[in-house]
């Protein structure tokens, strides 16, 4: 508070914003960046750790998916991303078991990435440019922006309004076209991760001795996959 205070005395520069307002602008900056690396590295987890979807999940999808080009778009993804649809879909479906909409909004939000073919790798890498503000690539730009195209194709397939808005803003924020509370369910889903194995939930615990802990996590505190 002090050093804000002096901040502020000092007055603005010449651009008229103070040095502690330039302070919070850079540090919501920086949360914000941190916040998206931490969502791609939840993601790029799923990508490695993900499994075909079995014939009951293909199902499942197939009965939200009323339309053969929005099924065509789902099935064109990769593995991982139809993992990931199916997922928030269902986290979406436990909320709100009667919003279609919601549901196909869910399931169809990553279609665009299919066009850029990144594997883990490569996703991992445009992860780090994009935080870093190091040059992109066109396909590595076009996978950044991948809610832009999916939105372009959904709208020419005749996806309802809800699930075009939301394959274009999910990165950002909430349009006028979606009410806040549907806005939420939306975002809690796409943050859903996929089960870890049991060995690699094994290899997190961490290790603890009566007085301390050797993963920097104190034995009364609780160290959650939630905070990837």
């Amino acid at each position: 508070p002090d050093c804000a205070y002096a901040a502020n005395r000092r007055g603005p520069d010449r651009s008229g914003t103070r040095p502690a307002d330039r302070t919070v602008r850079t540090y919501r900056r920086l949360m914000a960046h941190l916040s998206r690396l931490a969502h791609l590295a939840a993601r790029l987890v799923d990508v490695v750790l993900s499994r075909r979807l079995t014939p009951s999940e293909q199902a499942e999808v197939a009965e939200h998916l009323a339309s053969p080009a929005e099924r065509a778009m789902f099935w064109e993804q990769p593995r991982a991303d139809q993992r990931h649809g199916l997922a928030s879909a269902r986290a979406v479906a436990a909320r709100c078991p009667d919003r279609g909409d919601l549901i196909r909004a869910a399931l169809l939000h990553d279609i665009g990435k299919r066009h850029a073919r990144l594997g883990a790798p490569g996703r991992s890498w445009v992860a780090v440019c994009s935080v870093m503000g190091l040059p992109l690539s066109a396909r590595m730009a076009g996978y950044l922006d991948h809610g832009r195209s999916a939105a372009g194709e959904l709208s020419a397939a005749g996806a309802e309004a809800l699930v075009v808005a939301y394959a274009l803003h999910h990165h950002g924020r909430r349009p006028d076209g979606i009410s806040s509370e549907d806005w939420e369910v939306l975002e809690r889903a796409d943050r859903a991760r996929l089960p870890i194995p049991a060995p690699i939930r094994r290899l997190q615990r961490p290790r603890t001795t009566r007085s301390r802990t050797y993963d920097g996590v104190s034995p009364a505190g609780e160290a959650t996959n939630d905070e990837l």
